[in-house]
């Protein structure tokens, strides 16, 4: 089994490199936001609570995410069996704590942080062509600029817990998607094999 946690700011690649690593592992990928969109649309007590917070643009408890989290992983037991990717979450520290929790209930642990490392003024060029070719609203220069603000902000703390834990990989972001997701896979596998190991 293999737990993941995908890392970087907006713009970093992380949705391009989770699909390839859940091609590469069979990884079950859960992406907060879209968990959350799908307890909302299917109208479930927890995205009727979640959607008060969310309508008020509030930001979700940490408590409410990893309840929503636990119910993901709980009911998609078998898809979750070789391994989970968590795709934005944790974004603090205490988040990160509770989620260590959460997975150590159910007998397991996050075994890697990929964190992709780009420069930001790469960040903002690929999130300006992101937006022309998608017409996403929220891919202008003021949004990213809040954007990255708040990330550098709340949720780059996170890397120093995480290599505090010994379980960041820090992986050049920037160029071909292909060489990054080989570098990602080449640290990957050591960490598989380690496991397999110490079995």
């Amino acid at each position: 089994m293999l737990n993941v946690v995908i890392f970087g700011a907006p713009g970093s690649g992380k949705g391009t490199q989770s699909e390839k690593l859940i091609e590469r592992y069979g990884l079950h990928h859960i992406s907060t936001g879209e968990v959350l969109r799908n307890h909302i649309a299917r109208g479930t007590q927890l995205g009727k609570v979640a959607d008060q917070y969310i309508s008020q643009g509030q930001l979700i408890p940490d408590e409410l995410m990893i309840e929503v989290l636990a119910d993901e992983l709980d009911s998609n037991g078998e898809k979750a069996a070789k391994g989970v990717i968590f795709d934005g979450f944790p974004r603090t520290i205490p988040q990160a704590r509770a989620l260590s929790k959460m997975l150590e209930d159910r007998g397991t642990a996050v075994h890697a942080v990929v964190g992709l490392d780009v420069p930001e003024d790469r960040l903002v060029e690929r999130m300006i062509k992101r937006g022309q070719q998608s017409g996403r609203a929220d891919d202008n220069i003021d949004t990213i600029k809040k954007r990255l603000d708040v990330y550098h902000r709340q949720t780059s703390p996170l890397k120093e817990y995480y290599i505090g834990e010994g379980k960041y990989l820090n992986i050049d972001g920037d160029g071909d998607v292909d060489r990054i997701f080989g570098d990602i896979a080449g640290s990957l596998d050591k960490i598989s094999e380690t496991a397999a190991e110490n079995k």
